[in-house]
């Protein structure tokens, strides 16, 4: 059996019985849980050199833990010099355990190596329950060795949860310890 993070232990021990008590649910399968987390990584100098796709698949497979697929042009931009099929991106869909330790990761390392980090803005949920964010670099991530570094490149991370709203939503992710600040 694998080993269960701690943020997984805290949930059904912690989170479960205080979401169930500020919402009025029923039963526990009602409780609004993380579904998945897509992290996804721009990658638009691949188009004039492929050595920075390579570079990108390899940090964000040492960030996520999970090998990612390489996302290509759906059609062709000339003004862009993209033609369609040209690799533009990779992005990494996380599940189950690998999930609950990047988003342990996440929250208690990567995020505050952030420089000047206030919070996170609240402004990022889409209504429907999920959470989106932008990483500007992508060596906040401990994984990541500075000197090896050929490029800084950002990253969009989506949280995707089983909430209906984001009321529901929020109060899973900041009991989780996502550092959220209302009003920015």
């Amino acid at each position: 059996m694998a080993i269960e993070s701690a943020l997984k232990e805290r949930y059904e021990q912690e989170i479960v019985p205080n979401l169930m008590e500020r919402f009025h649910y029923k039963n526990r399968m009602e409780v609004p849980k993380v579904v998945k987390i897509v992290v996804n990584m721009g990658v638009g100098e691949a188009v004039a050199n492929s050595k920075a796709m390579d570079s990108a698949v390899g940090d964000l497979a040492l960030i996520t833990g999970q090998r990612p697929a390489v996302t290509r042009a759906k059609r062709s931009i000339a003004s862009f010099k993209l033609r369609a099929g040209m690799p533009i991106g990779a992005k990494v869909t996380l599940r189950g355990q690998r999930m609950y330790d990047f988003v342990e990761k996440l929250f208690y390392m990567a995020l505050p190596r952030v420089r000047d980090f206030r919070g996170l803005s609240s402004r990022g949920f889409d209504g429907r329950g999920s959470y989106s964010l932008g990483v500007r670099e992508q060596i906040i991530f401990p994984e990541i060795d500075y000197d090896k570094v050929d490029k800084l490149r950002g990253m969009d991370i989506t949280i995707v949860t089983s909430a209906q709203t984001d009321e529901e939503a929020k109060a899973l992710l900041s009991l989780m310890g996502l550092p959220l600040v209302e009003g920015r």
